[in-house]
């Protein structure tokens, strides 16, 4: 059974940045690959980015692809969302799945295991 837990949001002015951790326990880390999502009241939630087990190979989104990027460190357990020119439309919270599929899958239901999410809210 893995466990994921974010952290790293918070409030930030438009135009800045910030580094969302995605961090994982109970579970063979290598074994998943992990993508990042992000839900706002009364929207879907949308698929953001995508990282391989590996780490060899990413995914970002269209809509946020230049300003977010992905990495991992499976020493380390984690995954991070580097988002940059955060606008305030960024504002959600924002999660972390597991999946022990490989490619990218853009449906959040259709990872193992998600995180409890964290906040970012960006003002103008």
């Amino acid at each position: 059974q893995m466990h994921l837990a974010e952290s790293g949001g918070g409030l930030v002015q438009s135009g800045g940045s910030l580094r969302l951790s995605c961090a994982a326990s109970g579970g063979t880390f290598t074994q998943y690959a992990v993508g990042w999502f992000r839900q706002t009241p009364g929207k879907e939630r949308e698929f953001l980015a995508h990282v391989w087990r590996s780490g060899s190979s990413t995914y970002v989104a269209e809509s946020v692809y230049g300003r977010f990027s992905i990495s991992r460190d499976n020493a380390r357990n984690t995954v991070w969302l580097l988002m940059n020119n955060l606008e305030p439309e960024d504002t959600a919270v924002y999660y972390c799945a597991a999946d022990v599929t490989p490619w990218p899958r853009l449906d959040f239901d259709a990872y193992d295991y998600w995180g409890r999410g964290t906040q970012v809210t960006v003002s103008s």
